[in-house]
């Protein structure tokens, strides 16, 4: 499933995400989410979301 699509994500999936200080390292962590902040239905830098730990950053795999 793509990660870029928003109707891919919904609260509950889990996903890694990178978040904004991790993104030249690409540094992945892992979650489940808990909101998507992203409004539009596509996205190609991946779906904003918040997870259930707080944690703010863009999906970059579905898991």
């Amino acid at each position: 499933m793509p990660h870029t699509y928003r109707k891919n994500i919904t609260p509950g999936t889990a996903v890694k995400v990178v978040q904004k200080q991790h993104q030249r390292t690409g540094q992945l962590t892992e979650g489940i989410v808990k909101d998507l902040l992203t409004s539009s239905p596509i996205h190609h830098r991946g779906i904003k979301v918040r997870l259930t730990s707080g944690i703010i950053g863009r999906v970059q795999q579905i898991l």
